[in-house]
């Protein structure tokens, strides 16, 4: 637009001050002469100063305007159209308006039409009005299409009561309103709150004949859910069936309304009403309905919402989506989230980093490692970048499967692409090492950590701690923990009854039960709340030395302290009776149960039926069996092979076949346990043809494990079948400290010292650490090999380390490793025999030491 047109659009904005009440005179003259007058004088300037605006685009673009003008489209719907809005200024209305001088069939009210659609779409609603009342005051009648548009215009700048009052004129011009001009007006009264009114206006529009609309039912249900009154809104939309309207979008918005109040349930109903009517809901509607159910803990019911909407094409937005993927993962319905992130891509929903991360968190937790690692390559085939989550995830699935070397290699991939480890990924790792007892590496990550100012929280302190405490039996490990506690305390992180109870556990483990209960203590007196599960571990303690009126105490003390003593505690007191062959006890512990109403569950009664059938008390045994059954509690797979234990224990083979029999007709399949329970009754019969028959079922089965190798390896030993014993253990594709040690033993025994020192030596090749087992069997097949030892000569005083000879070499290496401080090694030297056979000609004792002179 030029500067004279500017000039003179403000000069004609500012000479006048009219207001829709102000009913100011205006010149005899017919009103729109004179606008058109004006608007001529300013063209002329326009083109005087800056030349003719006009073109021959402009006279076809007006032409346009003049057959819109002419029709009874809807406003809006014509300058919807980009050609129109676009392309349209103002010199094209000046035109317009000019035109209708010299045309006697164009309606001069029309050109103002368009003038005051045009401040209505310029945001200028108070200069429509003006225009409007310019023209009633000139003898113009606006169209109802055009009155509809100033009332909305007005509406959007929040001009309701000026609706009202325009509304009141227009009834009086004798002008019939529409739908939409009632529509107006009722949007204006929600706005208001003047629900009465607006009630009245609606019954007023059915007397006046007026087409009823469920547009206007909106408008009025819309303004009640806004103001809360969600009821009433529903009772309106109830009466829409009487009055043969279809509540379609009036619903949408009712659930919408719904959702605000939180009745999600009510909302759910409304959408299956609406898809069992062949109505599709709005995407708003359904994702609303969707997040509150899932928020109040309904997810199944947003599941099915889903499925339900999906039928009609319908889908949640994304966050919705990846929102309730991932509650439907975290309640274990996994089946089902998985169900969804699949048919994603039909219903035209791409997943994004955060779907993907949500599904390969969910899998890694639930040890689905393998799909977790395909997921995570889809999602890079696709092109998604990855983050640090999904590493976090997979990291930490590995560590929990004990796959530490995937879980380093994944760590090493992570930072090669940039990604900055975070807390969760150190204490993923360090947990997995701390678990595997591999605590050197727990430490170096840790230290890691501090350099890279990571800061370790409550759950890698927690770690640590355990391990240490885990670790083995030694007063050290124990002690490193409290440092790391003490440690953590300083930095401020707020410890728990997860960091105390592995405290307490390995202060039992080394035999301090006292100090534990003594750490508990102090832990009261400042506060410190402990959980059943510290508790639990005390129990397990005083239990394991024997101290029942001790455990028995603590049970009083947690009652006093209102801690619930759950069926964990009350099973590890019942083990403490049973290891004491304490029938009345357990069954006052029993009898204490059933008044506190908790039931003894499977594994309770597993327990008992174990330790009497390990005993011998088959009578017992099965007494506690029926009664199980009678309380309603179902024998597992556990059940059923501990009492196959007792039985094969007794040597009665056949009624544990029968037993076997049974437990299949119960769909509870036997396991490699179960199976081993005959291996290892059949094996010290002596009976190893059995044995290795049965054994090779298994492994058509997949059932044959470590153990039932094991089993096999010891048999042949007890037999001499020492090189059977070799193939067994070259056969296994685990190797194990056990079997080794078996093989070892069974070598000794037989006189085949080489073989045994050979097979240590390849043992610790492996990454197998000799144990004390181990360096026992060695030393026995020394000794009978030693015409001096096994001869009965009296060997001096307990030495605390032993002297190793390896290819002639003499070298110490210290037992409190492999003993510990509780135990006395054998007094004497082990040989590694050279090429050249050693033989030990000479024994005696210096101190502590007992030494062999040997000679080739």
């Amino acid at each position: 637009m030029c500067r004279a047109f500017r000039a003179s659009e403000h000069h004609c904005e500012t000479s006048k001050s009219w207001s829709l009440t102000s009913g100011a005179a205006v010149d005899d003259r017919s009103l729109w002469v004179e606008v058109v007058l004006l608007l001529s004088d300013r063209l002329q300037n326009c083109i005087r100063l800056c030349g003719n605006p006009f073109n021959d685009n402009d006279e076809k673009f007006i032409t346009t305007l003049t057959s819109i003008v002419q029709s009874k489209q809807s406003w809006s719907l014509a300058f919807n159209n980009p050609s129109i809005s676009t392309n349209l200024k103002p010199h094209h209305i000046e035109k317009l308006l000019l035109q209708t001088l010299d045309d006697s069939s164009f309606s001069s009210s029309l050109g103002f039409d368009l003038l005051i659609q045009i401040c209505v779409q310029n945001k200028k609603a108070l200069d429509s009005v003006l225009v409007v009342k310019l023209m009633r005051e000139g003898g113009l009648m606006p169209e109802i299409r055009t009155l509809s548009c100033v009332l909305n215009g007005l509406i959007r700048i929040r001009q309701f009561d000026m609706v009202l009052v325009l509304f009141d004129e227009i009834v009086s011009w004798g002008v019939r309103p529409d739908g939409y001009v009632y529509s107006a007006v009722l949007r204006s009264l929600c706005e208001l709150k003047d629900f009465v009114k607006e009630k009245e206006m609606i019954c007023s529009v059915e007397l006046n004949g007026c087409e009823l609309s469920v547009v206007m039912y909106n408008v009025l249900i819309h303004g009640l859910c806004k103001s809360q009154r969600v009821w009433e809104a529903v009772e309106v939309k109830n009466l829409l069936g009487e009055k043969g309207l279809k509540a379609d979008v009036v619903t949408c918005t009712l659930v919408l309304g719904l959702c605000k109040v939180q009745e999600f349930e009510v909302s759910r109903e409304l959408i299956n009403e609406m898809v069992e009517l062949g109505f599709v809901p709005s995407e708003a509607a359904v994702s609303s309905v969707l997040d509150g159910l899932r928020k109040n803990g309904n997810v199944m019911g947003s599941y099915d919402l889903v499925i339900q909407v999906g039928k009609v094409g319908v889908i949640p937005n994304l966050f919705s989506y990846n929102a309730l993927i991932n509650s439907l993962c975290e309640d274990g319905n996994l089946e089902e989230a998985n169900s969804l992130y699949m048919g994603m891509g039909a219903k035209g929903l791409l997943p994004n980093d955060i779907t993907y991360g949500i599904m390969i968190d969910s899998f890694c937790k639930r040890g689905k490692l393998e799909a977790a690692v395909q997921l995570f390559g889809k999602m890079t085939d696709e092109g998604i970048k990855s983050t640090i989550y999904p590493y976090n995830s997979l990291i930490s699935g590995h560590c929990k499967l004990r796959k530490l070397s995937a879980a380093d290699s994944l760590f090493r991939e992570m930072i090669n692409k940039g990604l900055t480890p975070t807390v969760v990924t150190y204490t993923s790792l360090i947990d997995g090492y701390c678990k595997e007892n591999e605590l050197d590496k727990a430490f170096r990550l840790y230290e890691e950590m501090i350099r890279k100012r990571i800061s370790p929280n409550t759950y890698t302190y927690t770690a640590m701690i355990s391990g240490f405490c885990r670790a083995d039996e030694h007063e050290g490990n124990t002690t490193r923990a409290f440092e790391l506690l003490d440690e953590m305390m300083q930095k401020g992180l707020v410890s728990d009854s997860y960091t105390y109870r592995p405290l307490i556990s390995g202060l039992c483990l080394t035999g301090r039960v006292s100090e534990a209960k003594e750490f508990m203590d102090d832990l009261h007196k400042d506060h410190h709340k402990l959980n059943a599960m510290c508790f639990s571990a005390l129990l397990h303690g005083y239990c394991k030395e024997g101290r029942l009126s001790d455990a028995l105490n603590t049970c009083s003390e947690m009652v006093e302290r209102g801690i619930n003593m759950g069926l964990v505690c009350y099973a590890v007191l019942i083990c403490g009776t049973l290891k004491q062959n304490d029938s009345k006890g357990l069954l006052n512990i029993l009898k204490e149960m059933h008044d506190r109403r908790l039931r003894p569950d499977n594994v309770i009664y597993t327990s008992i039926i174990d330790a009497y059938g390990k005993e011998g008390d088959l009578k017992k045994a099965f007494g506690f069996w029926d009664i199980m059954v009678g309380e309603g509690w179902i024998p597992n797979v556990i059940t059923y092979t501990v009492m196959i234990n007792g039985l094969c224990k007794a040597g009665l083979v056949d009624k544990a076949k029968i037993l076997c029999k049974e437990m299949l007709l119960n769909c509870s399949v036997p396991n490699q346990v179960t199976f081993g329970c005959f291996l290892d009754h059949l094996s010290k019969e002596e009976n190893m043809d059995t044995v290795v028959q049965l054994h090779k079922e298994m492994l058509n089965g997949f059932l044959a494990n470590t153990v039932t190798y094991n089993i096999l390896i010891r048999g042949f030993c007890n037999l001499g079948r020492v090189q059977e014993a070799t193939e067994t253990l070259i056969e296994m594709t685990d190797n194990d400290r056990v079997a080794y040690n078996f093989l070892i033993h069974g070598c000794c025994v037989t006189g085949e010292l080489t073989k045994a020192f050979e097979l240590c030596d390849d043992m610790m090749r492996r990454g197998l650490k000799p144990n004390r087992a181990t360096y026992n069997a060695l030393i026995h097949g020394t000794c009978l090999d030693s015409p001096v030892l096994s001869s009965g000569a009296h060997i001096g005083a307990p030495c605390g380390r032993t002297l190793l000879l390896e290819h002639g070499e003499l070298r110490e290496q210290g037992l409190r490793q492999v003993y510990g401080d509780r135990s006395v090694p054998p007094p004497t030297i082990l040989f590694r025999h050279c090429p050249l056979a050693l033989r030990i000609s000479n024994v005696g004792s210096s101190g502590n030491y007992i030494y062999f002179m040997a000679s080739s």
